[in-house]
């Protein structure tokens, strides 16, 4: 496991957004950058998190830090793995069957963790993956917690332990985002019908910080970390926020379908809001995130005079207002518009040209408490 020490645990939460997980890699690059500044020598984050998760390609850049790569490595991996899992086929009808092949996603998958399992000696540090199991309408926070009440089989065999299923498994799970990627399915009883899975975005949790925040306090989950500013560190980092809208036209004219569709990405981006707003109210920070027009960045109001715990959030908003008067970017409608897609693999250099003036904007040493 990582450095951490009961007296200061760390976490860091990646969100989900496709392509632009880029942009979560420029962040992590800063991050990683001052480690290594203020240690004196090359770092991996492995070593500076006591649990790493994410969901959808979130669940990708986690389990890749969890293993002990750089973030140099999952940059090149990135940018190969994205132009060859997004590759659209005009054989796929669209709305009738899922957009992209997800042989090739699994193959990269496979790529970066092989055959590896949850309970893989591997894993350097805590991993945790969210994943949405369809069949059954659960949510699923999977770590590699050997003190979790589903990590090992049980003697009568009615399930099979956490520790036995398959990274790539899990990952893939993670990331089958419907519409994008057909279900994954994971044996979880012996003898049964396998479950079902989809993207960990179809949760409360694509940003899985509040997830994660659950994972390590609540003493059933087995970490029982305490909670405390001084106790709990939380990293937050996006992939873009942007409000979609729709006009009334657009939407007389949309098929059912389509409507659902816009309707479901809303939702991810409600529960993304309401996870922040939470952090904000429960948790104090060097870096507010405006939260709606309303209550702001709630100016510095916790619920409690104790705050639980410290977490900073990076993130970009995908607007040209914010990204002029906050990053100096002057882009047209149609390059944040291009840059807002999940699936398009021609704006990655913008995404990540977006997320390193962000990262070198607004993350700061004593964000990690290295001052």
């Amino acid at each position: 496991m990582s450095a951490g020490s009961a007296a200061g645990r760390t976490v860091l939460a990646l969100d989900g957004g496709g392509i632009r997980g880029i942009m979560s890699i420029a962040f992590l690059e800063r991050i990683e950058a001052l480690y290594a500044e203020a240690a004196g020598c090359p770092v991996r984050l492995a070593d500076r998190f006591d649990l790493i998760g994410g969901t959808s390609t979130g669940a990708i850049i986690a389990t890749g830090l969890a293993l002990g790569l750089s973030v140099s490595e999952l940059k090149s991996m990135y940018l190969e793995l994205a132009p060859r899992v997004f590759r659209r086929s005009r054989l796929r009808l669209a709305l009738v069957q899922a957009m992209f092949d997800a042989a090739a996603l699994r193959r990269e998958v496979e790529a970066v963790v092989g055959d590896r399992r949850l309970d893989t000696p591997d894993l350097r540090t805590g991993l945790a993956i969210v994943a949405k199991r369809l069949d059954t309408g659960g949510a699923w926070i999977v770590s590699n917690n050997p003190k979790g009440k589903y990590w090992d089989h049980p003697p009568d065999g009615a399930f099979i332990g956490n520790r036995s299923y398959r990274l790539a498994d899990l990952v893939r799970a993670s990331t089958a985002a419907p519409y994008f990627f057909e279900p994954q399915e994971i044996a979880v009883v012996p003898g049964q019908a396998p479950g079902l899975f989809v993207d960990g975005g179809i949760t409360p949790h694509n940003n899985p910080a509040m997830a994660l925040l659950q994972l390590v306090t609540i003493p059933a989950y087995g970490y029982g970390w305490p909670a405390g500013v001084d106790r709990l560190r939380i990293i937050s980092i996006g992939t873009g926020a942007r409000r979609d809208r729709m006009s009334l036209d657009a939407a007389r004219r949309a098929p059912a379908a389509q409507l659902g569709i816009e309707a479901l990405r809303s939702m991810v981006t409600d529960s993304s809001n309401q996870v922040l707003t939470m952090l904000h109210m429960l948790g104090r920070t060097h870096t507010p995130w405006p939260l709606n027009a309303e209550i702001g960045d709630l100016g510095g109001f916790t619920l409690s005079p104790e705050p639980l715990f410290t977490f900073e959030r990076y993130d970009a908003q995908l607007d040209r207002g914010w990204l002029k008067r906050e990053l100096g970017l002057a882009l047209g409608l149609d390059e944040i518009g291009a840059v807002s897609r999940l699936d398009n693999c021609d704006a990655l250099p913008l995404a990540y040209e977006i997320g390193t003036a962000a990262a070198a904007r607004f993350v700061k040493p004593e964000h990690l408490g290295l001052t």
